[in-house]
């Protein structure tokens, strides 16, 4: 296997990762937390938003967006082909649509919402603060949710051009 292809296979692997979480967040534990109350709902996030900040996550994360054009540009020296214009797509989609929006959009809601002290907060002001999280949060989640997916079959696809075995 040549550099560029485990490179690629790397990159595939990453962005799977990536938006197989956000796909299991959708199905599984978004719909879980939803049902919480106000107070549970808040502390679940808050500790959930604490521990997403890890190595093996941030490694998925930021290995895509920093493998993605990578593997787009070696796509490219090896000539202008669907496989290059698929990687392209994929970069667009996931700067844009996954880590743009993760952190212009979800990482302002999660600061605030850590910001928050659950322990002084009276049970309107914790209602006030789920609606002012939870529906935006849910929101950008399900944007970035379909733009991973998407990426996830863009590379999927580019890596079938490549190996021949798409046509």
């Amino acid at each position: 296997m040549i550099t560029a292809d485990f490179i690629l296979l790397l990159t595939a692997t990453l962005t799977a990762l990536t938006g197989g979480l956000f796909y299991a967040f959708s199905c599984a534990v978004n719909p879980g937390l939803a049902k919480l109350s106000d107070e549970g709902y808040l502390a679940a996030m808050q500790s959930i938003n604490k521990e997403i900040q890890n190595l093996l996550f941030l490694s998925s994360f930021m290995g895509t967006l920093l493998l993605l054009p990578f593997s787009t540009w070696l796509q490219f020296r090896a000539g202008v082909t669907d496989s290059f214009w698929l990687l392209l797509a994929a970069t667009f989609v996931y700067t844009i649509g996954v880590f743009g929006l993760t952190m212009f959009g979800n990482v302002p809601l999660n600061q605030a919402l850590d910001r928050f002290s659950l322990s002084s907060a009276s049970a309107k002001e914790m209602t006030i603060q789920r609606e002012r999280f939870e529906i935006p949060w849910n929101r950008f989640h399900r944007i970035r949710t379909v733009a991973s997916v998407l990426t996830v079959v863009l590379v999927v696809v580019a890596l079938l051009y490549r190996s021949g075995i798409s046509g």
